[in-house]
């Protein structure tokens, strides 16, 4: 039997989930309140739209044109005609592909500050981060041409993630095929035994969340036997809301939403690497990582696996996550 305290904490931790249902609200775009409608502030907001859509998103335009044509017109010639040279090949393709990334940071006006030790590449290691959008990956790969495991998408991200980054180690699962898991568990153990091979980046969360709190890790991360290197990012919502709802979006109209926006702007940090403690499981070091880059972008933790956001869980599936997360909670005030 709980103590009575711990019984009224039991209560109050259901009742808060209930009433706040934060499974919906990890996946929720939060619009800034409207500031603009008086007569004092609204010729403000009027000039800057102009300048947004008529000054800064024509001269980003401009910008990510030039990266592009800078970029195929070096990546071409490097992909075709080095074919026997693969080690500089690599090197090669891997520093044009920090240079597109940097180019597309560029149009959206980013400021992206870092912290921590930039990464090296290294076997037997992994980089773990929360995922807000895939921009994410545009922002660490500018610093680092990380390779990524990603879901596989159509038009014309599914061209670029199918010819130029295949070139830096990629790996692409589809969600809905099981086969998928078992050649991707097996990829990724392959490429962290590899010397030469790109640092892995993996968002274990599954899915974006919108920068306020974080879902579950997947466990395949963490049953490597190698070395997890947490990464946070944080994003400023002043000047954009970064995160990506992709039910309601396509990427197209993400990436247009942010050129036309005043800047990004966030914050990296690249912390402290973990390693499995003995007697610790993989479920448990996951969350142990989860912990670490929450504390450190000041996000939220909910007991909710992301998949859940492509079939929304039933009412009694909700309680019993609840009740079980509310249940660990009591355990761990009872072991301090």
């Amino acid at each position: 039997m709980y103590p009575f305290s711990y019984t009224c904490a039991h209560s109050h931790f259901l009742f808060y989930f209930f009433l706040q249902d934060s499974f919906t609200r990890c996946f929720k775009s939060n619009p800034p309140e409207p500031w603009n409608w008086n007569i004092y502030l609204f010729p403000l907001w009027c000039l800057g739209v102009v300048v947004r859509y008529g000054i800064l998103f024509p001269i980003r335009v401009i910008v990510l044109t030039i990266g592009w044509i800078i970029f195929l017109s070096c990546y071409i010639p490097v992909h075709l005609l080095l074919k026997g040279h693969d080690k500089f090949r690599k090197k090669l393709e891997r520093c044009l592909v920090e240079l597109i990334c940097s180019f597309f940071v560029a149009s959206w006006t980013g400021v992206v500050k870092y912290h921590g030790p930039r990464p090296s590449i290294r076997p037997k290691q992994v980089f773990v981060a929360n995922h807000t959008s895939m921009i994410d990956f545009i922002v660490l790969e500018q610093m680092t041409a990380f390779a990524v495991i990603m879901q596989k998408h159509p038009g014309w991200v599914g061209l670029l993630q199918s010819t130029i980054l295949e070139g830096v180690g990629c790996i692409w699962f589809n969600r809905s095929e099981a086969k998928d898991r078992e050649i991707v568990a097996r990829k990724l153990r392959q490429h962290v035994e590899g010397a030469d091979n790109n640092p892995l980046l993996i968002f274990p969360e599954g899915t974006c969340v919108n920068n306020h709190y974080t879902v579950m890790f997947k466990k395949g991360a963490f049953e490597l036997g190698c070395t997890v290197c947490p990464v946070a990012i944080k994003y400023n919502k002043i000047f954009v809301d970064a995160f990506w709802n992709s039910r309601k979006q396509s990427f197209t109209t993400h990436l247009l939403q942010l050129m036309t926006s005043w800047a990004v702007v966030c914050d990296v940090w690249y912390l402290e690497p973990q390693n499995i403690r003995p007697g610790e499981t993989a479920i448990e070091f996951a969350e142990r990582v989860r912990d670490i880059i929450s504390a450190r972008a000041g996000l939220k933790k909910v007991p909710w696996d992301g998949y859940l956001k492509y079939s929304r869980p039933s009412p009694k599936h909700r309680e019993r996550k609840q009740q079980s997360f509310a249940e660990s909670v009591l355990r761990r005030l009872e072991e301090k």
